[in-house]
């Protein structure tokens, strides 16, 4: 049976217009106003902007190996929460996958326990260690890209040959970008409020030099480079000169980067606790500036999940990272686009055909495309609550914040893998 969404508005890459989805064997068959309905199943959009499913770039989803943070199954299940039908996992895990057999053990996982699509990145280096790089040519056809996220890959030499492998195989390094040298015992952003209150900071250069040597590195060898969540506004210069000479060079914004800054965090409380950190108002900013401009390239969540113990133990011991996909749009809808900040259809594109665009793969409410799609009340209005994310983590910035926009079905390959209760 044909399943008809039907009367909503549907974003086509560039605006929002009046028409009904038809689905078929989980495709998008027909895409257009007043679309036959007899004898189908109908879910009725009247009022919701409908979009294509998001894809997030940057998940951790902490199965193999950290399973009492998050598993893959309630990692996807939030996933779906938050309107997200391709996610992007990294590779932090126990084994890390670094080769075929360790690959193998994350992949039994995904095919388990998933509910949404998982890309899984492959790390750059053995074990995330920093010493001996993985074969990339074995590996590349089964992962999103290439990333040690957590750690930055140190040493020039080793990512410039990282580099040159990845290019000739069309792979993506996807980048977490920071210098262990500089970062000085830091926890939080080296400003305002770690000055005030005496905290240690991690200074923006931690993140910026290393982007500056790896935009030439990805020039000269035409490797594709991507940096995960850009927190300075020095990081976003570099960049932007970067793409204005013609290196293949893309970057994310997370929700947290775009929302707040150092002078939010309060008190002790670990849930401001991420790398990179909260940085100042300047680099907020510079970041809206970004996701304006097309220097930034996509939203991703960089979800983090910790127990409640690991995020209980104040700035200086709590763990680094936040849950943030079941937050995602709507905390952006409420802080950017109501705000005046940002258009919706920029928001909606930069969380769905920036990412597609950044790992290379289809996206659009078109005949012949996978039916992931999203549906969205713009007009709902809730308080954010932890308690009643799926994800096991549960440490946001966000708990407690009323928002404004509410996803409201999620469709996976033309079924319902998540409706508003």
């Amino acid at each position: 049976m044909d399943t008809i969404v039907r009367g909503g508005r549907v974003f086509d890459g560039q605006r929002l217009v009046e028409a009904d989805v038809r689905i078929r064997d989980g495709v998008i068959q027909q895409v257009g106003p007043g679309l036959d309905s007899e004898g189908c199943q109908v879910i009725d959009a009247t009022g919701k902007v409908v979009s294509p499913g998001f894809i997030d770039l940057h998940v951790h989803l902490r199965e193999p190996g950290f399973a009492h943070k998050e598993t893959v199954r309630t990692g996807t299940q939030a996933a779906a929460a938050g309107g997200f039908t391709t996610i992007c996992a990294m590779p932090n895990l126990d084994p890390v996958p670094d080769s075929d057999q360790h690959l193998s053990v994350s992949e039994a996982c995904i095919q388990q326990g998933a509910l949404v699509r998982v890309l899984p990145y492959c790390a750059i280096t053995v074990g995330e260690k920093g010493q001996e790089l993985v074969d990339f040519e074995g590996l590349h056809t089964r992962c999103a890209g290439f990333s040690d996220d957590g750690k930055g890959v140190q040493q020039e030499a080793m990512m410039r040959q990282a580099m040159e492998r990845c290019a000739k195989v069309g792979a993506l390094i996807s980048a977490h970008c920071e210098d262990e040298s500089l970062l000085d015992g830091g926890y939080i952003h080296q400003g305002t409020y770690a000055e005030k209150h005496g905290h240690k900071g991690i200074c923006s250069a931690s993140e910026y030099k290393p982007v500056e040597r790896d935009v030439a590195l990805s020039a000269a060898t035409g490797c594709r480079y991507h940096v995960c969540h850009v927190s300075a506004k020095e990081t976003l210069e570099i960049i932007r000169q970067a793409k204005a000479q013609g290196a293949p060079v893309s970057c994310e914004i997370t929700p947290h980067h775009a929302l707040l800054c150092d002078e939010d965090i309060q008190g002790d409380d670990g849930r401001y606790k991420m790398n990179p950190p909260l940085r100042d108002k300047a680099d907020r900013e510079a970041i809206w500036q970004a996701l304006r401009d097309g220097t930034a390239d996509a939203i991703a969540t960089d979800h983090a999940p910790h127990s409640a113990q690991e995020k209980s133990r104040g700035l200086a011991g709590s763990a680094m990272g936040i849950v943030g996909m079941e937050t995602a749009f709507c905390t952006l809808h409420t802080g950017l686009v109501q705000k005046g900040i940002l258009p919706l259809e920029r928001l909606l594109w930069l969380m769905t055909y920036g990412p597609a665009k950044v790992l290379g793969v289809p996206c659009g409410i078109q005949p012949g495309n996978q039916a992931d799609l999203v549906l969205l009340d713009l007009a709902a209005q809730y308080t954010i609550d932890s308690n009643q994310f799926y994800s096991m983590g549960k440490s946001t910035p966000f708990d407690g914040w009323h928002v404004a926009g509410k996803v409201v079905r999620t469709i996976y390959r033309g079924q319902t893998v998540y409706v508003e209760e």
